[in-house]
Formats: C-alpha cells, structure tokens, sequence
C-alpha cells in the first residue's frame, strides 16, 4: 500500500487541482467567493500559489488546513496534461472521490502498525483497487467507508481498553479539558476548546474538530487517526507532543 509519505499532498506534482474543482465560500476561512471549476485568483501560470507564504494573512485560512492525502497529485500524474491543455472537468470532479479514498488508506496504514490480521491487508487491497477505478464517479464511497470503519472501530478498542471517558460526537466547543487519555472522540466538536497541556495520548480523535483548539503543550502521543488537516486547523506550539505521522505546522512555530 502508499506509505504515509505518498499519502501527503505534494503541490510541486499536482497542476493545482483543490485550487479549481473546489467550492470557497466568503467567510473566516476564505476572503472570496469563488464557483467550483474556476480558478482561484492566486492561483499563477505555472500551477503555484501566488501568496502561499501569506495565506492566513490575506484570508485564505481554508487552504492552510485542506489536504488531499495525495490524490491530486496522483490525478495531475494520471492525466499527463493539466486541465489547461484538456478539459479538465473530469480531473475536478474525482478529486473529492479519491481525496476519500486515500484517507481511507491513511487510516488503514493506522491500523496495520496495531493488526496484521488477513481482513486488514484484504480491506487495504481493496481500497488500493478501488482507487485505480477509471471512472472514479462510480465509486460508492460510503460501502468502502463502511468496510473500513469496522476495522478502524476494532483498533481504536484494542488501543484504548476500556479506561479512557467516551466522549463521542460530543459538543465540547471552548471547553477547558485536560484528562482525556485514551478518550474517544470520534467526530467531537473541539473548536476553541482549551487544551492546553491536556492528556491526549491514545485518544481516538477520528473526525474530531479542532478548529482553533489550543494544543500548547498537549500530550498527543499515540493518538489514533489524527490527520494534518486536523493539526493544521488547531493551535500550538514547539512544546506540543504529536505522533510521528503529523508534522508540526509552521504557523505553530510563530507563537
């Protein structure tokens, strides 16, 4: 299967695709409104970002926290030719698709560090074919999430025992939280809330929001399916402990 690297968005192999085919919507996270298949005005010729350096300052927060695990660049690699020498509708219309798939794959390489059983490799192959699909429209998405999703459940137990608190899809917006180890907080609303030196090693933070929490010093050693994306919406600092998949944000390193 990918490693974790091949599973990281790498712009310098894509032609920009997430700066296309998406959707910005004028808000905290985008200063402009923008229709899907239109080129985002920062966009440059040679498929760069004009003002990556200084997105967060000039209102393009959004793009700092989106990654496609990778599937643009496999889709720019796919193609050959950019959607500047093609129509490129299709390119646009499969990233989303294979943008799940890959985490999919970011999560099983997850669960393969804990279980090597038969059902793990099976469900990795699977998805592996599944994303080699020519016509990725036809692709449902949420049969595979289904398969994987029991596997991701039996992992998270295995890890955590029985000892941490469940705090699943709990609305936790600006709490002050500090002993959450080995939690579950699986699609947790964690915006704002203050973490600050907090215990969260061996958590299941699996589709957690963390838009805006302070992680200074927080102990995240170990923690399950924490993505970049997650991280990068958070808040931290040099003292923050994270799991060797994720890598510290730069912005982090301001504070």
């Amino acid at each position: 299967m990918p490693s974790r690297t091949e599973l990281r968005a790498d712009c310098g192999r894509c032609f920009g695709l997430c700066c296309v085919a998406l959707t910005f919507s004028r808000s905290a996270d985008f200063a402009i409104d923008k229709p899907a298949g239109e080129a985002c005005p920062n966009l440059s010729d040679d498929f760069r970002c004009t003002i990556h350096n200084r997105l967060r300052s000039q209102g393009f927060q959004g793009c700092t926290v989106y990654d496609c695990f990778g599937a643009g660049q496999s889709l720019s690699e796919r193609a050959g030719k950019s959607w500047r020498e093609q129509p490129g509708a299709e390119m646009f219309a499969a990233l989303p698709i294979l943008r799940q798939l890959h985490e999919l794959l970011w999560y099983l390489a997850e669960v393969l560090e804990h279980d090597q059983s038969d059902d793990v490799y099976a469900a990795i192959a699977r998805v592996e074919n599944v994303s080699r699909t020519a016509d990725l429209s036809e692709v449902d998405v949420n049969a595979e999430r289904a398969v994987v999703n029991v596997l991701l459940l039996r992992t998270s137990e295995k890890v955590r025992g029985t000892s941490g608190k469940d705090r699943r899809g709990a609305d936790l917006i600006g709490k002050k939280l500090r002993d959450l180890r080995k939690a579950n907080l699986r699609g947790a609303y964690l915006i704002a809330a203050d973490l600050r030196g907090a215990d969260l090693r061996q958590a299941d933070l699996i589709g957690a929001d963390l838009r805006d929490a302070d992680l200074c010093g927080a102990d995240l050693t170990g923690a399950l399916f924490l993505t970049q994306s997650q991280v990068n919406a958070a808040r931290g600092d040099r003292f923050t402990k994270l799991p060797a998949a994720v890598e510290r944000p730069a912005h982090w390193l301001e504070l």
